[in-house]
């Protein structure tokens, strides 16, 4: 069960704006909390105890040990796996198009770890002094250079389709 207490608001005058902004802010903010009633039951209505939300502090740490992951690849490695997810995301607006079943998350989740990586392959591109004009030139010269391939995704379920005809010309 989640809770929202509000505290005390109070909006600045334009005179209070001008004082130096080192003091406290007025805005006390809006908390959310869960109540934890099964292992505090001395909790009082008015007063709820506040924990603190993991969820959000999971979602950044598995971010986190992504990112980790990501630098520890070399650029090449890069390059290829962004092409495989670019295929992927293909696949997927393909079976949407298709009205085909699909996960609608996985846009979400594919598109940005593509912006993770390009991003930690233009910090790479920083770190060795090239600017962003050579960058982008550089990028369309290794665009122009991939061939295309199948995503892995289709090559997994051309391989289960060529298992299973295995299987039945065998049986």
């Amino acid at each position: 069960m989640t809770s929202l207490s509000i505290s005390s608001v109070i909006f600045p005058s334009k005179s209070n704006l001008t004082k130096s902004s080192s003091s406290s802010s007025s805005f006390h903010g809006v908390r959310l909390a869960h109540l934890c009633l099964t292992r505090c039951p001395s909790v009082s209505s008015s007063r709820a105890s506040y924990s603190s939300s993991s969820t959000s502090v999971v979602m950044m740490a598995k971010r986190e040990e992504e990112l980790k992951e990501i630098r520890t690849k070399s650029t090449e490695e890069l390059n290829e796996e962004i092409v495989d997810l670019k295929g992927e995301l293909f696949m997927l607006r393909l079976q949407r198009s298709a009205r085909n079943e699909f996960k609608s998350s996985e846009f979400r989740r594919m598109r940005k770890r593509i912006a993770r990586m390009l991003t930690v392959k233009r910090e790479r591109e920083m770190e060795e002094g090239i600017n962003k004009r050579l960058s982008r030139k550089l990028d369309r010269k290794w665009k122009k250079s991939i061939v295309p391939r199948p995503p892995p995704s289709l090559k997994k379920l051309q391989e289960e389709e060529a298992a299973a005809e295995a299987k039945e010309s065998s049986a």
